[in-house]
């Protein structure tokens, strides 16, 4: 009898194992046809002298997620413990970013969301507690035909798990972080049980762009009871609220 339990406990520590590897991170970022290489949360927590990249750096995080009681707490903003990116990219307002995650579940449906959040001189050295994101792309329930419908992140799926994001053309010009973000629902129905997965880049923006939005602290992004976070996918939905402040007037969605 020990013996069959200590198998059904490793086959459920395994069964556990590959269902936190099977959630994806962001492998790298590709602006007019550059690549930007993100941070490899396999190798670069364990390196002395890890590459300068242009992703925030965490722990390894084992490809897992932010919790709704967590959101009051630094680790919503750009991740697990994260720290600042050593680099950054530069692209121009009105330019696209495409976003490339290793992968993501088929079975964790729900939004995909981006911010930029202005750094003020230096986005290597900014204080992420006081950073301020304003929404510029967001898309939820894209189609409830058949419960639990198809969402953003099975658009992201569907294109090889990328993601594309126009920096608005009327945004000025200087330093802001992007935070990127999947959001999956499947658990949504009960409290505590929406997951959250943010990314963060360092971006120097370049153009003639004059709008400056306000934003929203990390830590004042959602609320665990939001109508977007805490939501039954499985029964159907005739409207879904993205989590998070409006989209401002400058974002452009992108198809």
């Amino acid at each position: 009898m020990k013996q069959i339990n200590t198998i059904a406990h490793l086959t459920t520590l395994l069964s556990l194992t590959a269902k936190i590897a099977a959630h994806g991170h962001v492998s790298n970022i590709v602006i007019n046809g550059v690549s930007y290489r993100g941070w490899d949360i396999n190798s670069d927590p364990y390196n002395s002298d890890p590459p300068v990249v242009v992703a925030w750096q965490t722990p390894n995080t084992a490809n897992g997620f932010i919790t709704p009681d967590e959101y009051d707490t630094d680790d919503i903003i750009c991740h697990l413990d994260a720290t600042n990116a050593e680099g950054h990219a530069v692209i121009a307002a009105g330019d696209k970013i495409s976003i490339q995650w290793t992968t993501w579940p088929d079975s964790h449906h729900g939004p995909v969301i981006s911010y930029l959040a202005n750094c003020g001189s230096s986005c290597e050295t900014v204080d992420k507690t006081t950073l301020e994101f304003f929404k510029i792309d967001g898309v939820g329930l894209v189609d409830d035909s058949t419960v639990p419908g198809t969402w953003g992140d099975d658009q992201l799926i569907a294109d090889n798990n990328t993601w594309l994001v126009e920096i608005p053309p009327d945004i000025a010009p200087g330093y802001y972080v992007l935070r990127h973000e999947l959001i999956a629902l499947h658990g949504a129905s009960s409290e505590n049980g929406a997951q959250n997965y943010p990314q963060c880049f360092n971006l120097q923006v370049t153009g003639s762009g004059t709008a400056e939005p306000s934003g929203v602290l990390g830590t004042e992004l959602y609320s665990p009871t939001d109508p977007g976070i805490l939501v039954n996918i499985y029964q159907s939905l005739s409207t879904y609220e993205v989590p998070g402040p409006t989209l401002i007037p400058e974002a452009v969605s992108v198809v």
